[in-house]
C-alpha cells in the first residue's frame, strides 16, 4: 500500500520543472460530453421533454437565452463525430445518457414475461441510437465511458414528486440504471452513475441557476440541497447494488464509479493553523460531501458539526448500502482552486456558502477563464494527493477538466493558443501527483465539442472542437491538434526538451 502524505500548502502558480513523469502504457486519453449538451433531437426518436427542456424556456433570463433543442445536433451527426474522435486519436469517450431518451417518463414497468422487445416505458428508438452509437465507437477502437446521470433529469419525475428532493427518485433511478445494463452492458465496461452530485444539489436546489431552478429554504426559498445530495448518493448505491448483485459485473472487466467535483483550496496563509482548516473544511463541503459517505461511511465531521440535523443521517440499512457501493474508481471533475481563510466576521447571510464557515479569494498572479475561474494548475496535483490520502489511494480518473477562454472571433477561437497552456499546465499537475504515487488511470478533456454550457447556453465555449452553431460544422482547435500529439506520445511531448 502506498500511503501518501499531504500538506495543504499554498504555492507558486508554476509547477516546478519535471522529467521523471512517465505515464503507463495503459492509461486512458479522452474527451467528454454530456447528452443535454450536445445531442439536440429534442423531440426526435420519442425522445421525452427533461428539466433542462423546461427550464431554459421559462425564461429568456436562464441559459443566456438560448436553447439545446439543436446545440451541436449529436443526434444526427453521429457517425461523423465519431470519425472525428478517431482521427484525433482518442482511446476513449465519456458520455452521458438522456434518461428522458430511454425512459420518456422517466419511469418503466418490468413484468413478468417481459422479453427485450416489450418493456413498458422503454423507448427503443433510443436504445438503438446509444447502441448504434456504442458499436461506431468499439469498431473505431474507442472505449465507451458511459455516464448514467448528467443532470438533464425526465420532467415527468420533476412534475410527479418534485425530482431528486423526493425518495421516490431513488427506486426510479435504479430502474433506469437497470434497463441501461441490461441493453448496453454487453459492450460498455466502464459505467459512472451520478456526474458532479454537488452542483446538482447546489446550482439546481439553492442558487437556482441550473434546472430545475430552485432556491434554498434558507435562502428564501423552497430547495433543500442536502436532502438531494443525500437522494443522489443512495440512487449512486442502488445503481450500483444492480450491478454488482445482477451479474453485469461477473466478467472481471466491468467496473463502476462516480464523477464528483473537486476545486482545490490552498490556505490564505500557509503557516495559520486557521485557515489550513478552513482550506481543508471548504473540499470536504464540495468534494467529501459527495465522496466521504461512499469511502468512510458518512459525511465529513465538519458538516455534522456545523450542520446539525439540517444534515440528513443515514439508517443502519442505508450505511450498508453506501459503503456497499465504494466505487471501483473515482471520477474527479477538476477546473480550478482559490485561496481558504477563516472569516473575520460571523456571515450575514444563510445557506451553503455561508454554512462553510469559509471566506474564499484569490491569488492576484493567478489568470481567470472566461467563466472567471483562476487558473491555478499546482490545484491539480494538491487535489489528487488529497484524495489519495484520505480515501487510501483509490483508482481515480479526471474525468473532467478544460476551459473557456476568451475568444470574440472564430479565427480566435479556433487558434486557442490559451487551451493550450490551460491544459498543458493541468496535465503536468497531474502527472506530478502519479510520481507520488497516486494512482491516476486516465485523463478526459471537457470538452471534444463546444456546446450548450447549461446557465450560459452557447456563449461559452469549452471545446477542443469548434463548433459553427448555424452551420454545424466542426473544426478541430489548434489545442486538438496539440491534444493528439500529446495522446499519440503517450504524455511524452509533455515533458520532453523543446
Amino acid at each position: 500500500m502506498i500511503v501518501v502524505v499531504v500538506t495543504i500548502f499554498r504555492c507558486n502558480t508554476q509547477l516546478p520543472p519535471t522529467t521523471n513523469v512517465i505515464f503507463p502504457s495503459n492509461f486512458i486519453w479522452g474527451a467528454a460530453t454530456s447528452s443535454y449538451q450536445i445531442e439536440g433531437g429534442k423531440t426526435d426518436g420519442g425522445r421525452g421533454p427533461s428539466i433542462w427542456d423546461t427550464f431554459c424556456q421559462e425564461s429568456e433570463e436562464n441559459c443566456n437565452g438560448d436553447l439545446g433543442d439543436i446545440t451541436d445536433d449529436h443526434y444526427h451527426r453521429w457517425r461523423e463525430d465519431v470519425q472525428l474522435m478517431k482521427a484525433l486519436g482518442l482511446k476513449a469517450y465519456r458520455f452521458s445518457i438522456s434518461w428522458s431518451r430511454i425512459l420518456p417518463t422517466g419511469m418503466v414497468n418490468f413484468k413478468t414475461g417481459d422479453d427485450d422487445t416489450n418493456i413498458e416505458g422503454v423507448n427503443y428508438e433510443g436504445v438503438e441510437f446509444y447502441s448504434r452509437f456504442i458499436d461506431e465507437l468499439l469498431k473505431s477502437n474507442i472505449i465507451p465511458f458511459v455516464t448514467l446521470y448528467h443532470w438533464d433529469l425526465p420532467q415527468g419525475l420533476q412534475d410527479k414528486y418534485g425530482g431528486w428532493e423526493d425518495r421516490a427518485i431513488i427506486p426510479d433511478f435504479e430502474n433506469y440504471a437497470r434497463v441501461c445494463f441490461h441493453f448496453f452492458g454487453d459492450r460498455v465496461k466502464h459505467w459512472i452513475t451520478i456526474n458532479e452530485g454537488w452542483t446538482v444539489a447546489i446550482h439546481g436546489y439553492e442558487e437556482a441557476s441550473n434546472a430545475p431552478g430552485l432556491l434554498g429554504k434558507d435562502v428564501g426559498g423552497t430547495g433543500d440541497p442536502y436532502l438531494v445530495g443525500h437522494h443522489l448518493l443512495l440512487a449512486h448505491a442502488a445503481a450500483v447494488k444492480v450491478f454488482r448483485n445482477e451479474s453485469y459485473a461477473n466478467d472481471g472487466k466491468s467496473v463502476i464509479g462516480i464523477s464528483n467535483s473537486g476545486d482545490f483550496r490552498f490556505p490564505l496563509h500557509a503557516e495559520s493553523l486557521d485557515d489550513q482548516e478552513a482550506a481543508t473544511r471548504a473540499i470536504e463541503f464540495q468534494l467529501g460531501w459527495m465522496t466521504d459517505p461512499l469511502y468512510l461511511g458518512d459525511y465529513p465531521k465538519s458538516m455534522r458539526r456545523i450542520l446539525g440535523d439540517r444534515l440528513p443521517t443515514f439508517s443502519s440499512d442505508e450505511i450498508n448500502s453506501i459503503t456497499g457501493s465504494k466505487p471501483d474508481f473515482l471520477g474527479l471533475n477538476h477546473y480550478s482552486s482559490a485561496l481558504a481563510s477563516t472569516p473575520t466576521q460571523p456571515p450575514q447571510w444563510g445557506g451553503y456558502w455561508a454554512d462553510q464557515l469559509v471566506t474564499l479569494s484569490n491569488d492576484l498572479s493567478w489568470k481567470k477563464t472566461a467563466m472567471g475561474w483562476n487558473i491555478a494548475p499546482e490545484g491539480a496535483k494538491g487535489i489528487l494527493l488529497w484524495i489519495a490520502q484520505r480515501y487510501n489511494n483509490p483508482d481515480v480518473y479526471v474525468t473532467e477538466n478544460g476551459v473557456a477562454v476568451h475568444d470574440t472571433s472564430s479565427e480566435q477561437a479556433i487558434h486557442d493558443s490559451e487551451r493550450i497552456d490551460y491544459l498543458e499546465g493541468y496535465i503536468k499537475g497531474f502527472g506530478e501527483a502519479m510520481t507520488e504515487g497516486v494512482n491516476l488511470k486516465g485523463y478526459f478533456a471537457w470538452s471534444l465539442f463546444d456546446n450548450f454550457e447549461w446557465q450560459y447556453g452557447l456563449s461559452k465555449r469549452f471545446g477542443i472542437v469548434y463548433v459553427n452553431y448555424t452551420t454545424l460544422e466542426r473544426t478541430p482547435k489548434d489545442s486538438a491538434e496539440w491534444y493528439r500529439a500529446i495522446i499519440d506520445s503517450n504524455g511524452g511531448k509533455l515533458f520532453s526538451s523543446p
